[in-house]
């Protein structure tokens, strides 16, 4: 039996929870589990004064094991925030994806994704991961469900909202859930969007721009205003490409 799956499938022992493989190419093949070995038919068995044997070998029976065949979502962007930081209504914006939208946590339970149309007629994937709340790396919330999501996407944008009281903390505390999980996700390039900028004025965000932690491409957006919103498209396009030479 051939089960056809997507790319960044991971299949597991279900009783142990061993990492079996991954499918990451197009067109590659595992064997999942062998089939029994095939019998004799009754051909084997003639001879010269036996030419029509009416018996043969039967074949073996194939093993039979409970195994999680896992999806890890592939996009080059993965939207990181708390929940209710503007991730699904920023997805809607960009995207003709139509994920739900409500003022409560965790409104997101699975990874939405949408295509950003760029410039001559070029586009990038983006996908919407549910919420991260602090501990999440322990399990906390359905962390672990959530986290691994985030290691198939080639860039982070990290979404912090402006009435945030300290951008800098909530940014660290989203990067410490992130290294506590797994540490190679901090090497991914990773980008900061202020959401909900609509809510400040000018002098505001000007206050605010000491508390951005350093070294890290940031941008003030409001997904219901568009503000920053074609910067913000510029500047994930010139960080997915460079990650990619």
């Amino acid at each position: 039996m051939i089960l056809d799956v997507p790319l960044g499938t991971v299949a597991k022992d279900a009783e142990t929870g061993e990492f079996l493989f991954e499918i990451t190419e197009d067109g590659e093949e595992q064997v999942l589990l062998p089939g029994g070995r095939g019998g004799l038919g009754n051909s084997h068995f003639k001879t010269s004064t036996n030419q029509a044997p009416r018996y043969a070998q039967p074949g073996e029976q194939g093993k039979e094991e409970w195994k999680i065949l896992e999806l890890k979502v592939l996009a080059d962007v993965g939207l990181v925030g708390f929940p209710n930081a503007g991730k699904s209504t920023l997805l809607s914006v960009l995207t003709a994806a139509k994920p739900e939208i409500a003022p409560y946590p965790f409104t997101t339970i699975a990874p939405n994704l949408g295509i950003v149309k760029y410039r001559d007629a070029r586009s990038f994937i983006i996908a919407d991961i549910p919420g991260i709340i602090e501990n999440a790396h322990l399990g906390k919330g359905l962390g672990h469900r959530f986290l691994r999501h985030i290691e198939r996407n080639s860039t982070l944008l990290f979404m912090v909202p402006s009435d945030e009281e300290h951008i800098g903390h909530a940014y660290r505390i989203l990067l410490n859930e992130l290294e506590m999980y797994n540490p190679e996700l901090l090497d991914k390039p990773r980008v900061l969007a202020i959401t909900k900028s609509d809510l400040i004025d000018e002098e505001l965000q000007d206050m605010l721009k000491p508390d951005i932690p350093k070294g890290i491409p940031y941008i003030f957006i409001s997904a219901i205003t568009g503000k920053g919103l074609d910067e913000l498209r510029d500047l994930l396009w010139k960080t997915i490409t460079e990650s990619k030479y």
